[in-house]
């Protein structure tokens, strides 16, 4: 009896450990950052202070083009102010999903030819916002992500356990 709750401690304790260091790696410290230059910046929806994320890149001439997802809260009917040298498109993605925004962004990727992406994204959303992207365009795709409030952590990363599962499972296409 003594030999099988070790076994299951131990087994439970191993679980538990892979999943501590898989919800870190994937939603605490994804790989991210931004490139000199890129052929657009998009930003994908949700928390955090990404409006402003993205205009920061733009105002720094990363990439002469601007992705709004219209679903921003922040983003206005008039959907930004003019940035001179940056052309900037809002658009209302179909579906309401971090997919209908890559399919689009892909999209004009392809009708622009465009090599390189920059996502604006918070830190949870990264590996999926990367995930669904590189189904959609071919080209590099790098990420930028904005501050999230400490107490939106928890509701983040455990959304982002589901919908990286259904992302991965249900929907794996572009």
């Amino acid at each position: 009896m003594r030999v099988r709750l070790r076994r299951t401690v131990i087994l439970l304790a191993m679980a538990g450990t892979l999943f501590v260091t898989a919800t870190a790696r994937l939603f605490v410290w994804p790989a991210r950052g931004a490139p000199a230059h890129a052929d657009a910046i998009v930003l994908f929806n949700g928390n955090g202070d990404r409006i402003d994320e993205a205009f920061a890149l733009a105002y720094s001439r990363i990439a002469p083009n601007l992705l709004i997802s219209r679903g921003s809260r922040d983003a206005t009917n008039s959907c930004s102010p003019p940035i001179p040298g940056v052309a900037v498109t809002c658009f209302d993605p179909d579906p309401v999903t971090t997919q209908g925004e890559a399919e689009f962004a892909g999209h004009m990727a392809v009708t622009h030819h465009w090599r390189s992406v920059v996502l604006v994204t918070s830190r949870p959303q990264d590996s999926r916002a990367r995930l669904r992207m590189g189904r959609c365009f071919g080209g590099r795709i790098y990420v930028a992500t904005a501050p999230l409030p400490k107490g939106q952590w928890p509701k983040a990363v455990a959304y982002e356990w589901g919908a990286l599962a259904k992302a991965l499972v249900i929907e794996r296409g572009c």
